[in-house]
């Protein structure tokens, strides 16, 4: 006869290991190896090691045989508790019950509700399958910089799962009906017994249902959907950025419960002319060598078109001008964002007769030598 491996080796714990330490050891330990988490190739050594650790949670996580394995090792358990006794009061619902507020869910819940299994039968069969709700689904539209400013409606075509429009979502060709599973006879689960416990999981042939479709509608083949494209026309907010996200509430596929949403991706296209910054829009301009030094007035574009803007004398190059409340509204309030414009002097490359003239006497008025070189 093959010697039992210790309880404690099982699961990884020494013995001064505290009751919730052994707790969730057992936990990881039990999602690691639950049948339904591993391969087909591995789930037979999965079964025993999964069987293997559940005893030792079973004897560890009670004080009495704890107690006695720690003074006897197997030889007192197995001469006190036969193997369904060891299981029958242990307490296994616990150590799912801490991840989302206790009750029969637990962390089962969070962790294996997905795999459509319960274990060691300490949770209700769900019965057939819950109606299900549709998918979500997710879009990308461009809009230009000024759309993101202003707002604007846009008309998208999604591609989506919309309800059968023959056999009304059920699948079954018009005139029939469905029938109850034969191999889990209506509650879409079946249950595999092991010794001490029982996995129970979703029924593989109506896939949790609890009913099979013996006539398949023609134009879904039974699937209760059918893909289309549909127009939807959403509206952007003022204030948008690149991957800004709406949701357009229940525009998603089509389940058989409810519709999902649809969350529509935003992607702002480059300007020409605007570099965005937040709410700030910045863009530069070219102004004149006698613009700069006497100043006047310029026109500068704007998202609302082309505005006039005060150059005072004396303007250096790179000097940047702040236009309060021409940027972009904010999403989320009344606020406007600035336009910054930086200004570049243009030198010109060539003077005519008299332009050079007056440039030179500019300079002797300045206290400048032209033309001369410097010595070293």
């Amino acid at each position: 006869m093959t010697s039992k491996r210790d309880y404690y080796e099982m699961l990884g714990v020494t013995k001064a290991a505290s009751a919730e330490e052994i707790k969730k050891a057992y936990r990881e330990m039990a999602l690691k190896f639950h049948p339904d988490r591993v391969p087909a190739e591995q789930k037979k050594d999965a079964e025993e090691r999964f069987k293997e650790i559940s005893e030792s949670y079973a004897v560890l996580s009670d004080s009495q045989k704890r107690d006695l394995y720690d003074k006897y090792g197997h030889s007192g358990i197995d001469q006190k508790y036969a193997q369904e006794d060891i299981f029958k009061d242990a307490d296994f619902s616990s150590i799912f019950s801490n991840m989302s507020g206790g009750g029969n869910g637990g962390i089962f819940e969070e962790i294996f509700g997905d795999l459509g299994f319960d274990v060691f039968g300490s949770h209700q069969s769900r019965g057939p399958s819950a109606r299900r709700r549709g998918r979500d689904l997710q879009i990308a539209i461009s809009i230009t910089l000024e759309e993101a400013a202003e707002g604007v409606e846009k008309i998208i075509s999604v591609p989506r799962y919309e309800t059968c429009p023959v056999c009304s979502g059920s699948g079954a060709k018009p005139g029939t009906k469905k029938s109850t599973c034969p191999q889990c006879r209506g509650s879409g689960r079946t249950v595999v017994s092991n010794g001490f416990f029982q996995l129970a999981q979703t029924c593989p042939r109506c896939a949790g249902e609890g009913s099979i479709i013996a006539s398949a509608c023609p134009q879904c083949r039974g699937e209760g959907r059918v893909k289309e494209t549909k127009k939807i026309k959403v509206k952007i907010p003022p204030g948008v950025d690149n991957s800004s996200q709406l949701r357009v509430r229940q525009e998603g596929e089509a389940g058989t419960s409810s519709r999902g949403d649809l969350y529509v991706i935003i992607e702002v296209k480059p300007h020409d002319i605007f570099e965005r910054h937040h709410n700030d829009i910045i863009t530069s301009i070219n102004i004149s060598l006698t613009k700069a030094v006497l100043g006047g007035e310029v026109e500068v574009p704007s998202l609302e078109g082309r505005i006039t803007m005060k150059i005072p004398p004396g303007t250096q190059a790179d000097k940047i001008f702040r236009l309060k409340g021409k940027g972009i509204p904010d999403l989320h309030s009344r606020d406007f964002g600035d336009e910054l414009v930086r200004v570049n002097i243009e030198i010109p490359a060539k003077l005519s007769a008299q332009q050079r003239q007056l440039m030179e006497e500019f300079a002797r008025a300045s206290g400048e030598v032209i033309g001369s070189k410097i010595s070293r």
